[in-house]
């Protein structure tokens, strides 16, 4: 064996070893894409972390009847025909009625439902509309009531409450020392916002315009052809005035 192929021989672990060092650097300082999507998928503004959705929800109205009392109270009445008036200008669906059977105050509820609807008829809703169906509850003891409910659409956000990262700062939070609003940060306002508003589509487009005052509108036209002033007066705007002061 000649000089120069022992040192060949004597370097190859030497080079295997430095190979596989620079191997292992690189190999930490890589960052996958999945990461990359991680982080990113977690939006800055909180109404895109939390949005208002658009959904379809039931309405209900829950109407208790006693054993000896058929038919309903005063408030009871105006309570079904509010859910009429309301059907008509919300629901997306007929309405629902579950009536109790096999209970103490069975009959009652039967001559409840005559009642509840004629008033339901009253209010507009056509016959096929309404959907009668028996239920027997799960304690006969307890006071079943009438039931009644019918799709519409309804906004919702959330849920609230998460909190994935510490507030405070740590390794775990990597948004504190960048100013950064935390996860849960506006949730409770969009979830107000969902069940506040009266019409879930006007989170999503205008609702047109109705149409114009014609009897003022002439009026104002005449002023104007005229060249008199347009302007609204008010007489009793300076009777309600408390003082004087700048006369």
């Amino acid at each position: 064996m000649t000089l120069r192929t022992s040192l060949k021989r004597s370097r190859a672990p030497r080079v295997a070893v430095a190979l596989f060092g620079l191997a292992a650097a690189l190999g930490g300082c890589m960052h996958t894409n999945e990461d990359v999507a991680i982080t990113a998928s977690v939006p800055e503004d909180y109404r895109l972390r939390h949005p208002i959705a658009i959904t379809e929800a039931n309405k209900s109205l829950v109407v208790f009847v006693g054993q000896a009392r058929g038919g309903l109270s005063a408030e009871q009445r105006a309570d079904v025909l509010g859910l009429g008036q309301n059907w008509q200008r919300e629901a997306t669906g007929g309405v629902s009625v579950e009536v109790p059977v096999g209970t103490p105050n069975a009959r009652m509820a039967a001559d409840s439902m005559r009642e509840i609807r004629a008033l339901l008829l009253a209010t507009g809703i056509p016959s096929q509309g309404i959907v009668v169906r028996h239920y027997h509850p799960d304690n006969p003891k307890h006071m079943a009531a009438i039931r009644l409910s019918y799709p519409r659409m309804a906004a919702e956000a959330g849920p609230c409450g998460l909190w994935p990262e510490d507030l405070g700062p740590s390794i775990d939070n990597k948004g504190y020392f960048d100013n950064k609003s935390y996860y849960n940060y506006g949730c409770a306002n969009q979830r107000n916002m969902a069940a506040m508003v009266e019409n879930p589509s006007d989170l999503v487009q205008p609702r047109p315009e109705t149409p114009p005052y014609t009897a003022r509108r002439n009026i104002a036209f005449d002023k104007y052809r005229k060249g008199a002033s347009t302007a609204t007066i008010y007489p009793e705007a300076e009777r309600a005035k408390l003082s004087d002061t700048g006369k």
